[in-house]
């Protein structure tokens, strides 16, 4: 499986709260929601459906696992709510439980096993292992060189701060550069292959 990151991402390079006031509020964050004034159904919209269509699987943090489940079950009957609640979820974390996996379909991978298990999943066959949100984890597969594509929606605003999915180890990873969209509101999706 290869693993593809899919970001909302301001042009300093912020995922924190894309969403929603009450999303993220570490660190004092105060702009949750940023992303709403650049989305468009068809461009923006429409890298997440192709991004979804490619998935057999999804991979998530604790805390946009957490986010996401409170959210998409209730959306049934919407084409992308019932392929988000029909594919397979594995959620990082040290603390929940599996009773508190009321999302169907999901598996907690343990913190402490996460790379060990992720490097599993990627070695088998099959589609995509998509990964939505979840900044600290990105980072870890960053710098584990875990992560085989980034789809950055990167929108023209700056945030002045916030968290990254960009690891800040001083390592240097190359991309290559395989399509640019932009939309109207001046929206650029970029899609990147990770060199190895």
């Amino acid at each position: 499986m290869r693993v593809v990151v899919s970001e909302f991402m301001s042009l300093d390079g912020v995922v924190q709260a894309p969403g929603g006031p009450g999303e993220d509020t570490d660190g004092g964050f105060a702009h949750g929601g940023w992303s709403h004034p650049f989305f468009d159904p068809e461009v923006v919209g429409g890298a997440f459906d192709d991004a979804l269509s490619r998935a057999g699987a999804l991979l998530f943090g604790r805390r946009t696992w957490q986010t996401m489940a409170a959210a998409w079950p209730e959306r049934a009957g919407d084409p992308f709510a019932d392929r988000m609640n029909a594919l397979p979820k594995y959620v990082v974390s040290r603390t929940l439980s599996d009773a508190e996996l009321t999302w169907d379909h999901t598996t907690r991978v343990p913190g402490d096993e996460a790379v060990a298990r992720i490097r599993g999943l990627r070695a088998d066959a099959g589609a995509d292992l998509l990964v939505m949100g979840s900044a600290m984890l990105v980072r870890t597969l960053l710098v584990e060189g875990l992560v085989d594509e980034l789809r950055l929606v990167v929108m023209p605003v700056l945030l002045g701060g916030g968290k990254s999915v960009f690891p800040g180890d001083g390592g240097l990873r190359g991309l290559e550069l395989v399509s640019v969209v932009t939309s109207g509101a001046g929206v650029n999706v970029c899609r990147y292959r990770v060199r190895r």
